[in-house]
């Protein structure tokens, strides 16, 4: 019981000075911490410095679901060169499980999603997750799941493709390889 407790403090310790030291060099939008999908384990994003990244607002009941397998697929391609696709599943449209670990069956096991997913937020509206409100305010909310905010990696730059852009498009494809 008591080698528990101190596992658990030491690893709690540890996750604390490792956001303390993404937070102290961070200073963009990417400064949060966030839980992952059917996990109490939470993600800084500031880990992804220097590095595009492929945001997507994604949701398991969706005409567009079938695209987790083209955002793979670009993960795959793309992470070795910096890419880093991030998954944020939301009801924003009434489309998403009502249990998380319904929504993580969905794209862990239906679609073999290994990129980072978190768990079930709002991305449009007042209730937006930190980084969806920066995204909304830089181009536009998602009219819809499955918009894509591809993020330079000096975060000065957001280009917004919507539903109907398939992961692996000629136009989606060609501006992730300039951003790398």
């Amino acid at each position: 019981m008591i080698k528990k407790i101190i596992a658990k403090t030491t690893l709690l310790t540890s996750l604390f000075l490792s956001s303390l030291a993404y937070a102290q060099q961070c200073d963009d939008f990417t400064n949060v911490e966030l839980r992952k999908l059917r996990s109490e384990e939470t993600l800084n994003l500031c880990q992804f410095k220097g590095k595009p990244l492929l945001i997507v607002n994604s949701a398991s009941n969706c005409g567009f679901t079938e695209q987790f397998e083209g955002l793979e697929k670009l993960h795959q391609q793309y992470k070795d060169q910096g890419l880093v696709v991030l998954g944020f599943p939301s009801d924003d449209f009434f489309q998403e499980e009502d249990d998380e670990k319904d929504t993580a069956k969905v794209c862990f096991v239906n679609y073999g999603v290994t990129f980072d997913m978190f768990a079930t937020s709002a991305v449009r509206g007042d209730d937006a997750n930190p980084i969806f409100k920066h995204l909304n305010e830089q181009t536009s909310s998602p009219n819809w799941n499955f918009y894509k905010y591809l993020v330079s990696a000096d975060r000065k730059h957001v280009t917004r493709f919507n539903s109907r852009t398939k992961p692996l498009s000629k136009e989606l494809t060609s501006a992730i390889e300039k951003a790398l």
